[in-house]
């Protein structure tokens, strides 16, 4: 399971903690899967000493199922591989965000608006 795990991390952008509206990959043993999920809620388990969370997730799968999981907060980040019913599993979310919005330097921003200034309009006006 660590081999897959350390493969995983050269193969996919994961982010160092878990918040709520975050896509998460899931990985599992048995039986052998990956699969996302998205984290609809995180909520502390106050019955127990430790500090114990209640991560809601939405299986992305079809129809979409809902199920409440209780980690630790090492379990929920990747920062840990645990068991769930004696088979070993690996959550930790994705970064979706180079691939969506790449992030622009203070330089480049300058550059863009220069650009923006000396752009010609589209539209010409005729009368």
């Amino acid at each position: 399971m660590e081999k897959l795990v350390q493969e995983l991390g050269q193969l996919v952008p994961f982010k160092e903690t878990t918040d709520i509206g975050d896509l998460v990959l899931i990985v599992a043993k048995e039986p052998q899967m990956l699969m996302y999920a998205l984290v609809t809620d995180i909520v502390r388990d106050t019955s127990r000493k430790a500090e114990w969370w209640n991560m809601s997730l939405t299986f992305l799968t079809v129809p979409p199922q809902n199920a409440t999981w209780t980690l630790r907060t090492p379990q929920m980040t990747g920062m840990e591989i645990f068991t769930m019913g004696g088979e070993e599993r690996f959550v930790k979310a994705v970064n979706l965000a180079p691939d969506i919005a790449p992030s622009v330097d203070q330089q480049s921003q300058e550059e863009l608006e220069k650009k923006a200034k000396k752009k010609v309009p589209f539209l010409k006006r005729v009368k």
